[in-house]
């Protein structure tokens, strides 16, 4: 009876695709716990590069069963085109389950969301514009339509048509825009409901059976802890909770029956949309990492903001979430520096701070404190084992695990499968 939370250490897009897919291997089950369609795991394999949204990283493993969890909101359409795209090159998605209390984003939803960014001018949280936000809200206020709705035509056409009435006033009447048609968007969940059958069932119940028989489950989390609605850099953060406590509740599973949590930080940090930033580089540096580590968003397409590795907020998020094991991504984006530094933390008029305060404007103003590390100047990308780094990179890796403490035991110099350095347990 063994589950082991896979999760975002930064402000996501850290590589936790690349880690649950390599830890699938020994899986028998891996389940997405929250987010949506506006996450995005990228998988290098023998078959070639997958994006993947709302479909868990472990849908590639041929032995496990892949599972949407209660946590996640699912945008049907991009759900049906992911299935369709993974269909057309060969890959199982008979092994997918959908929870059938996992929340619907409806089509009301990425229209409300644009409204509402578009009424916040300056203040604007960068939000995807999936939809996501109003998903979760609806969720919380009682107004949510689950994927279990779609198995009764009747339950589903009343809550349509009532909720449709209703976003329409605030369409209309508040943004002063065109309302939607009640009766075009309940012949889109009807053809949701034919396509998406035979994959809905009772998860938790499917994950609380492979936990009692001994099975291996891993749980994956969108996003990254610093986007946290409680712990992250409130109000630009996710609209879940994408932490190890956040990963049980998604996934339906109890604190007790996790063995480990392993958190993935890039070797930098890099975050999209707005909100605090404190390590962020606005010069050469932050646009040649951005380069070298690929740093465009697997779902928008638009360039992230970069800047060196904040240890001040990696290091409250592995307080916070109780980290086991660190898996160290992109280690091989720094191979081209001299000298690399780290944030130990933030200069306000208040004085030095060594945690990431809730007040917005206060860690808006913070001047990152430097400290300077020595770089290694060599090509990691060939390096399978962790006697191959250069000992400049070994010692930044120490580091790490200093600051985080907790061991770094998986390192990636890569996106390949083999470029992930495993230490052993």
């Amino acid at each position: 009876m063994t589950a082991t939370i896979i999760m975002g250490g930064q402000w996501g897009d850290e590589g936790k695709g690349k880690i649950t897919d390599a830890l699938a291997a020994s899986a028998s089950m891996v389940v997405r716990a929250n987010g949506g369609s506006n996450a995005g795991h990228t998988v290098k394999t023998d078959q070639g590069t997958f994006k993947l949204h709302l479909v868990p990283s472990g849908i590639l493993n041929e032995a496990c069963l892949s599972v949407i969890g209660a946590g996640v909101v699912v945008e049907p359409d991009k759900l049906i085109q992911e299935l369709d795209d993974l269909e057309s090159r060969s890959i199982d998605t008979s092994r997918l389950r959908i929870s059938d209390r996992a929340h619907i984003v409806m089509p009301y939803h990425p229209v409300l969301d644009r409204l509402e960014e578009e009424r916040r001018e300056d203040l604007s949280i960068g939000t995807t514009l999936r939809g996501n936000g109003p998903a979760y809200a609806d969720k919380m206020s009682r107004h949510g339509i689950r994927i279990g709705d779609l198995q009764s035509s009747a339950i589903l056409r009343n809550r349509v048509r009532w909720e449709v009435d209703q976003k329409n006033e605030i369409i209309s009447r508040l943004y002063r825009s065109e309302p939607l048609d009640s009766n075009e968007i309940m012949r889109k969940a009807e053809h949701w409901a034919e396509r998406l059958a035979p994959y809905i069932r009772p998860t938790q119940v499917d994950i609380q059976d492979a936990l009692d028989a001994g099975d291996h489950v891993l749980i994956e989390c969108a996003q990254g802890a610093m986007l946290d609605i409680d712990y992250g850099t409130y109000p630009f953060v996710t609209s879940s909770s994408p932490t190890a406590a956040g990963a049980c509740q998604g996934a339906g599973v109890s604190p007790r029956q996790v063995e480990r949590v392993v958190a993935v930080y890039k070797a930098y940090t890099s975050r999209v949309g707005a909100g605090p930033m404190p390590s962020e580089l606005h010069d050469n540096t932050g646009e040649l990492i951005r380069q070298r580590g690929n740093e465009y968003g697997t779902t928008t397409g638009r360039p992230r903001r970069t800047g060196w590795f904040d240890e001040v907020a990696a290091r409250q998020s592995a307080r916070l979430n109780g980290v086991d094991e660190v898996a160290l991504t992109l280690v091989d984006a720094l191979d081209v520096f001299d000298q690399i530094r780290t944030c130990t933390g933030y200069r306000t008029p208040a004085g030095e701070l060594h945690h990431l305060p809730a007040v917005l404007e206060e860690g808006i103003a913070a001047e990152p404190v430097w400290a300077d590390h020595a770089g290694w100047m060599e090509d990691t990308t060939g390096a399978r084992s962790y006697e191959d780094l250069p000992a400049q990179a070994k010692d930044y890796v120490a580091h790490m695990e200093q600051v985080l403490g907790a061991r770094v035991r998986y390192i990636g110099v890569g996106p390949a499968r083999d470029q992930l350095i495993d230490r052993g347990a």
